[in-house]
Parts: structure tokens; sequence; C-alpha cells
């Protein structure tokens, strides 16, 4: 289970997990949505779910059922989809049931799910499940419409609202009086807010804050808040800190058929702020017609919707309490009714995620659930002409195709359009196995078209609980192969390539120009933003559109790029992260992330070259400053200093490499700066951001001693390519012999107290010393008899010793500074830079893209048609905008974007190629320009200040055998066009900002 849960649980916390594993499901209703649900809940690690469904597998249940086939129409749909759902997690049982739900049944249950179920049946199961105790979520999709309502209860306990990690500050100053101001250290805003309960730790004089229960703050500004009257309390010295706390949360639930009368809406788009209440009546309206008629409104049918808005007028008119509007807007209630026998996987994606989400904050109590109706629709999706291009009953009428709940709501044409797209997926990660899925279900590339998808990793242990289309028997095979086989089970008529290239500029061989002009679109699935903007260059350059997402724990955003019409994903970045100070790290650290980050890699695996190398001196001596010194120093140090000949050498390294670090180190620190010393000013030295450390003294009882010698010598050993062991008592029998030289701190050893003045000092290279040291080295001749390996970090291998070596060395050096350690499972967070993910949000992120590929497909020219969105299911929070049109220059009376360049065709009609001069001529003849300065890539090709004779040879030369002559690379056959920056005057000679030039060389 620890496989499956470990990446939830770095979003939800352990003990929320626990409650978790400890909830039965029930989810009712296999069609599209349920399915989705049931899968996300399934990977997210409950203690079982069951399938209820009384129906059989129809046509329309293939157009988003992705564990259906068509061999199984006409078979119960939860009995299909259990053997599949099951294979999704195996410590998760799942189990079919057909028969009707009763009263009795549902008591086994925390949670119940209700999909595609009539409003009696919601109704009656809802009653029951309030006054039982059990949570229910209703969720339901109509076509382009979706509708999500949450019951938890008359008093649900929510743990924590938000899950963001508790926020912490370091104290400058409390005041003494009725408001008792406490000021923060002004290095970072403390970021709390009004209502926020906090607690002190470490005050020096007005201790009683030391032993206070958590209390209600009141901001006052960035660095400052006001908690409680202090003027009983003592005199503040210094220091302390001050950390938010987590104060559980009482929240009170309508049940079903009280909230229908009472709303409360959560606004999933403010653009749309009042269709929520009409949208509300619409689904009432639409289950008052089904139960008339025994099924749906017809697709498009212009009867059917003038009487689904006759009902909803007659809902609205019986309404007593808030659910009741004013005006009922017909154009809304009539576009449900067109639409609503349609079934979307896109839709049915994100409202499954948002579902699936609600039954973890259910059985969890973690994150702020719905409160209680959320709303939702994509009509954007439908033709821009106004009111939607009228389709017809017949463009929209069932076909017995797998695609009939989709064209029923946008007809056969799109279908087909679909079918043609060529599109590359570049990632097959988390996100990219949901498009993949997403793209299956509504046929893009289902005909001459198709899908390329590339990722250069292999399927780890780890990628099982979110990357859904991978099974433990997929483990070490190609994620792209791999997806792309599962994808092809779910629709046979997906053409799909798997690749497993990098995309870069060492890949423009395979993704050329052909390649890229053959493209309809790109979808990227990255996982970082060197990647991401790699390929949003590529795609500004040959125009195509791209859909970006990504997703971080409960959050997740989607961007989409159109040619000509919006800005580029390069266009705007998130500000770098903030970097912590090499002294922080080094010598003042005061929070565990300094300590886990300065022990992130082995002093024993940083050595990669075995010998006096002639190669490898030349390269180190070009470094600069002390750098020489400080690298031959380390050679010299493995492999003759301390190069081991037994298991016991390695044993003793580790123990004298503790004794360095956690001891001897902070004993010399103390010496240059000791615990009373003060600044030029007056003020403690050890005060603020720096903690006063304390030497430790190493004992063989001591477990985390221990671990760090044991995970130490044997990371050390097999840097030498030696035996390790795990014999904890003969290691301590080696540790027990050992006799450890007493340390004694030395004068005149610099300590740099900041960046500044480490960086101001003035380095002094012993150059004797530096040359002893390349004598020293093992000469070549050597090399046979060393194996010295570096070490490349690996957290989720348990075995290797890695992060046992991480989690010692890092709570070593936090007892050092009396920071709270951290356990493994945060350690591995943090030194792993793993970014949290899980399945609900990228479940929903990916629905929301692929409503921006069907608009682009759709050929949609307005920008407001588009939407970027950001949600963060925790909160719930969503928001959607429009994209940000590209930002327009102007050269002379011409508008130009990112988007616009010049075309030069270098072949001439003689079928000679251009030369420099006739370059420079044809901008000044044909654009009235004149170059200045002309480069290509990192090489300059000309400049108006370039010496007479290397111009008067330049001018006469063709530009490719330029670009050739300064780059000093041949140009591969794959090269069609060559990429030139300008910068030139206009006539008046004066500076103008122009478009790059795309050179067609072939």
């Amino acid at each position: 289970m620890i496989l499956y849960s470990l990446l939830h649980s770095y979003v939800l916390g352990h003990d929320a997990m626990k409650r978790m594993q400890s909830s039965n499901i029930l989810v009712s209703g296999l069609r599209g949505l349920g399915v989705e649900i049931a899968k996300n809940v399934i990977l997210g690690g409950v203690k079982s779910v069951t399938l209820h469904d009384q129906g059989q597998a129809e046509w329309r249940d293939l157009s988003s059922q992705f564990y259906l086939r068509e061999e199984d129409l006409g078979k119960n749909r939860a009995e299909v989809s259990q053997t599949r759902l099951a294979e999704l997690n195996s410590y998760v049982p799942v189990v079919a049931y057909t028969e009707a739900l009763t009263d009795d049944y549902l008591t086994q249950f925390q949670v119940v799910v209700l999909t595609n179920s009539p409003l009696e049946e919601q109704q009656r199961v809802g009653d029951f499940c309030h006054s039982n105790g059990i949570k229910l979520v209703i969720a339901d999709t109509r076509g382009l419409f979706g509708q999500l309502f949450c019951d938890f209860g008359e008093e649900m306990l929510v743990i924590d609202t938000n899950g963001e990690q508790p926020l912490s500050a370091m104290i400058s100053m409390i005041t003494k009086d009725a408001a008792g101001v406490v000021t923060c250290l002004d290095e970072a805003r403390h970021g709390f807010e009004n209502g926020d309960s906090v607690i002190f730790t470490e005050v020096q004089g007005m201790t009683e804050l030391n032993s206070c229960q958590p209390i209600e703050i009141k901001t006052l500004g960035p660095y400052t808040f006001s908690i409680c009257d202090t003027t009983g309390f003592s005199d503040y010295v210094r220091g302390g800190i001050v950390s938010q706390v987590k104060m559980p949360q009482k929240v009170a639930f309508k049940s079903l058929t009280t909230s229908m009368t009472e709303p409360e809406f959560v606004v999933t788009d403010f653009a749309k702020f009042e269709r929520p209440g009409q949208l509300h009546l619409g689904f009432q309206a639409l289950h008052s017609y089904q139960r008339k008629h025994s099924r749906l409104p017809k697709p498009w049918c212009q009867a059917d919707g003038e009487e689904l808005v006759s009902l909803a007028k007659e809902v609205n008119s019986s309404q007593t309490g808030s659910a009741k509007v004013d005006e009922l807007d017909d154009k809304l209630i009539k576009k449900l009714a067109f639409v609503s026998a349609g079934d979307l996987a896109p839709i049915n994606a994100f409202i499954g995620g948002l579902a699936a989400q609600e039954v973890m904050k259910a059985c969890t109590g973690k994150f702020m659930p719905i409160m209680q109706w959320l709303y939702f629709d994509a009509l954007e999706c439908l033709s821009e002409e106004e009111g939607g291009a009228m389709l017809t009953e017949e463009d929209c009428a069932p076909r017995n195709s797998r695609y009939d709940g989709q064209i029923a709501v946008f007809g056969s044409q799109l279908q087909e359009e679909l079918a043609k797209q060529r599109y590359f997926l570049v990632g097959a990660g988390a996100i990219g196995c949901e498009l993949l899925k997403n793209f299956a279900m509504i046929g893009l590339a289902g005909g001459e078209g198709e899908v390329i998808v590339t990722d250069m990793d292999t399927i780890e242990k780890s990628n099982l609980n979110r990357q859904f289309l991978f099974r433990p028997w997929d483990v070490t095979k190609m994620k792209s192969e791999t997806a792309a086989a599962a994808v092809k089970q779910m629709n046979p008529s997906i053409r799909i390539t798997g690749h497993q290239n990098r995309v870069g500029p060492e890949t423009e061989r395979v993704y050329d120009d052909d390649f890229f002009e053959s493209l309809h679109g790109v979808a990227n699935a990255l996982d970082n933003v060197d990647a991401r903007m790699y390929m949003d260059r590529r795609c500004v350059y040959y125009r195509k559109p791209l859909l970006e997402s990504g997703t971080l724990g409960t959050k997740g955003n989607v961007q989409v790029v159109i040619p000509f019409l919006t800005e580029s994903y390069s266009s705007s970045q998130d500000p770098p992260e903030k970097s912590i100070p090499i002294c922080t790290l080094k010598n003042f650290p005061n929070a565990i992330e300094h300590t886990l980050q300065v022990t992130h890699t082995h002093p024993a695996g940083n050595t990669h070259t075995p010998c006096r190398d002639a190669k490898f001196l030349e390269r180190t001596l070009k470094l600069p400053g002390a750098q020489p010194l400080e690298v031959l120093e380390a050679v010299y140090k493995s492999l003759v200093i301390d190069c081991p000949r037994s298991w016991a050498d390695c044993v003793t390294w580790a123990r004298h490499h503790w004794q360095c670090q956690y001891s001897n180190n902070i004993h010399q620190l103390l010496h240059n700066f000791p615990p009373e010393q003060l600044t030029s000013s007056g003020a403690p030295f050890w005060s603020g951001p720096k903690r006063c450390p304390h030497p430790l003294e190493f004992s063989t009882s001591n477990h985390l001693h221990m671990d760090y010698v044991m995970s130490g010598a044997n990371l050390f050993a097999q840097s030498y390519g030696m035996q390790g062991s795990t014999d904890r008592v003969g290691v301590a029998k080696i540790l027990d012999s050992l006799s450890v030289p007493t340390f004694v701190p030395r004068s005149g050893v610099k300590i740099h107290v900041s960046d500044q003045e480490l960086q101001s000092a003035n380095v002094n290279v012993d150059d004797n010393r530096l040359e002893e040291l390349k004598t020293l080295l093992p000469g070549p001749e050597a090399s046979s008899h060393f194996k010295l390996t570096a070490i490349d970090f690996e957290k989720d291998d348990d075995s290797n010793f890695h992060m046992d070596f991480i989690v010692a060395a890092s709570n070593l050096r936090a007892e050092n500074y009396n920071i709270p350690p951290a356990d493994r499972h945060k350690s591995k967070l943090i030194a792993g830079k793993i970014i949290p993910a899980i399945a609900t949000t990228t479940s929903a992120v990916v629905g929301l893209v692929c409503l921006e590929l069907i608009k682009i497909v759709q050929g949609h020219k307005k920008v407001e048609s588009f939407k970027n969105g950001f949600m963060n299911l925790a909160l719930p929070f969503f928001t959607f905008s429009e994209p940000i049109s590209a930002p327009s220059h102007k050269y002379y009376e011409i508008d130009w974007s990112l988007w616009d360049r010049f075309e030069v065709k270098g072949l001439q009609a003689n079928g000679e190629e251009m030369t420099l001069r006739q370059f420079l001529d044809y901008f000044k003849n044909e654009h009235q320009l004149e170059i200045t300065m002309l480069s290509q890539g990192v090489s300059m090709l000309y400049s108006f200040f370039m010496p007479a004779a290397k111009l008067k040879e330049r001018l006469l030369l063709p530009m490719t055998e330029i670009v050739t002559k300064v780059s000093k690379k041949k140009l591969g056959k794959h090269v069609k066009a060559l990429v030139f920056e300008l910068c030139c005057n206009d006539l008046t000679e004066e500076d103008v900002e122009v478009p790059y030039v795309r050179y067609t060389i072939r």
C-alpha cells in the first residue's frame, strides 16, 4: 500500500491517508463520469470501492467510458468495469453490485457517490445518508454542462482547510502593551492572515508566550501583527519563532432536499456569475423531462428545447426559497436541452476529478469541501457564430458509433476533423496518460491523423498511483510505448506512435521542419520549465497551437497558445525561486530545508577522475579563483589519503567524517564566534536568523549516529567498488576500537558571515601547493587500481543507503542548531525535490485542456472563446480568463507580434543563393530598413563596425557559407531554413524594432 499512497501522502499527509484507508466507498453509475470518479478514488488508496450499476453498456457510453469495449455492448457496465478498475491498485478491493440500492445496503459505506441517478433516488438516498452520518456526493454531466453536490453531515470537522505548509517567522520585537504587537525580521513577509492562530517558541524574556495555547492574531502589516494584551508578561529580550497552527474548523451541510430550495454555490467562472442559479433550475427541469418522457431531450431538437424551457419556468415558479430567480435565461436552458444527451470525456474528466477530490475530503477531513453546489459549462466549445451554429437533429442523431455521445453535442463534421488531426504529445507521465486517454475517447487521430508521443523515461513503481495507464508488470518498460499500447486498447481506431526522444536541439534532426510543418498542434505534458520553453519556441516558430498545463498537489493550471491570437508560454514567467545564501547553508542554518540542502551530496560521491589525466588537469587549472586548488585537494584526498583497503577503513572514514561535521567544525565556529559574541553595533551575534549551535558527542548507542556511520560507510564503499555491510553490531565493534583525535580550534581561520563578504574576499591560492598536488596525484598508469564511481542520488530505492544518509546527516546538523528534525517522508519530499501529484487534479486539468483542443479543431478565431484556467481543489477555488493577446509592436504603419517575421527565400531565380550584400540590399529596397547588425544564434554575421577587410570578404559570400564559417558547424540536411535576428535603422537613421527573419535555403 505504501507504494500507491506515497505521492498522495505528500499532498494529504500521513494521518489523512490512514483515515482514507479505512473508508469504504460506493460509486453508483458506471458511465463515463462514474468510471472517472472510481478510477481516481481507487488510485487514492481507500479501503474498498463498490461499483453499482443496473444498466447495460450502450454505444453512447463508449464516447467517454474508457473501460468499455465494443464487445461489451449489452453487458452490465459495473461488472465489465470491475476487472479493469481493480488492476489500478491491488491494495484496494473493487467489487461490482447490480441490485437496487436499499437502505440496509448503504449502511456499510462511509461515502456514497451517485452519478446518472434520477432525482427521486438522489433525494431518497440523500435523506437516508444525511440522517445516518453517511457522506454523500452527487455528480452529473449533461453534454457541455456539469453538476456537483456535497453533503457531509451537519457537523463535519475540517482538519486543514487549505493544505498549505504552516508558516513561520523569526521575531525581532514584541511590545509590552494592550495590543501586543509582534514585529518579524524583515528578511521576508510573515504571510499570516487575520484570524490565523499562532504559537511561540524560543522567545527570550517574554517567556510566558512559549507556553501559551494557540493565539488568534490580527495582521497590521507585512511584518507586524497583534496578538493580545502583554502588559502582564515579562519584558521581551530577544529572539523567538512564531508558527502558524492549523485549527480544526466545523462545517455544517444541509440535506439535499433542503439545499435544493436554499442552495449555496461555488462559482467556477466569475464571468458567468449568474449561471449557477439558472442551471440549478435547468437540471431539475431535465429530471422532470426524463420523468415525463423516459428519455432526455433529443440533440438539437427545437421542440424539446422549448419544452425544457417551459418545465424550467414551472420549476422556478414552484420555488419558495432562494433558488427562485427573477428571470429565466431561456437561451441557456435551450442549449442545455440541445446538448444534454451528449456524453463528453473532457467534461467527465473535469467533474470526475473534482468529485473524487470531494470523496477524499469526506474520508479525511483534509481540505475545505464544496459548499454545496457547483455548476460548470463549456458552451464556448460550440460555434462562435452568434447563438451558436444551429446544428440539426440529423447532424447529431445517433449512428451506433462509439462517438455518439460526442456527435450529439457537436455533430458529425467535428468528428471527421478530429480523426484527421496530427498531434505531438511531449511527455507520457501523469498528465500525458490522461491526455492520451482523452485523445482516444474523443477520436483524435482516429482516422488518417496520428498522435506522436515521446518520453525518454521508463516506468517506475512510484508512477503507478497517478499514471493510470501503467501496471505493476509494466515497470522498467518505456512510458511512451506502454501508454500508446494502453490507449489503443481503449480505442483501437487511434493511430499512435511512441518515441523515446528528449525534445531539444539534439533531436532537431528528428523533429525537424518537415515534422513540425505536418502537425496540427502540440500538447505539453512536461515537468520542467526549460523543456516547456523550448517547445514553446518551436511552436511559435512553426506557428502551431500549444496546449500547456501543469499540476502541483491540488493546484492546477491550463494555458492555451494560439498563433497570431495569444501570447506564448514564454511571454510571462513566474519569478525565480529564492535561493538560500551559501553562508546560511554552510554555517548558519535555521530551518530543516537548509540542513537537507547542504547534506544532499555525499562527500565521497564527488570525484569522477581517477588519476593525473592531462585533460583533467587542463580543465581544472582553468577554473576561476581557488577552485583548482580545492578540486585537486579533494581528488588527492579521495585517491590517496582516504582511499580504503577494507570495510573497516570505510567505517573509520565515516566515523572521522562524523566527528569533523558535527563536532570539530562546530567547535571551530564557536571559537570564532563565541555564544556571547556581540556585533559592531552591540547586538548579540547569535540572534535573529543565526542560531547558536552546540557540538555533538558521538555514541554507538545513539541510533542516529549509527545510521550516519552505517549509510556513510556503505556509500563510501560503493564509491570505491567495495562490498558494504549491514552488520550494525560488527560496525559498533570497529568503532569501539577506534581512537579519534581531540580537536583543538585554530586561530586565524576565516569564516565568512555573509555571501557578500565571501564574494569580496581576496582569494589567495598557494601556487606551491598546487604544483605539489599535480605531482602527488596518481598517474594514468594507476587507473587500473582504482574503481572510483560517482554516486547519483536515487530517492526511491530504500536499499541503497541514499535516503538513510541524507536523513541522518540532515537531522544531526539540525540537532547541532536546535532545529526540529524531519522524518524520512518529509526529507525525501524536500531532498528529492518531489512535485506532489494526485490523480484528481490531473484528471480535472486535462479535462480543461481537451475542451481547448476541441475549440482549436473547430477553428475558433476569437480570443474570448478560449479559456486559461487555474484551480486549487483544496480551497476550492477556480478562476478562468481569456488568454492575453499577443503584444503588438509597430514597424512603420505595420503592426506585428511575436508570431510575425520576414520571410526571405535564399535561392534566387537563377538558382544561386543570396549573398550578404544582396541580403542587405533586399531589406533596404523592399522594407526601407538599413541593417546595422545581423546575427544567427550566438554568431554575429554582420555589423556596421566590422573591420573593412572582413566586411569586404563577407559581402560577397552566400549567407549559408557565412553561417557555417562563423559558427564552425556544417548545416544538417534536415535544415530547411535559418533564423536571423536584425538590428535596423529606418531611412531617417532611427532605430526600429522589427521581427526576425526566416531565411529559407531548401
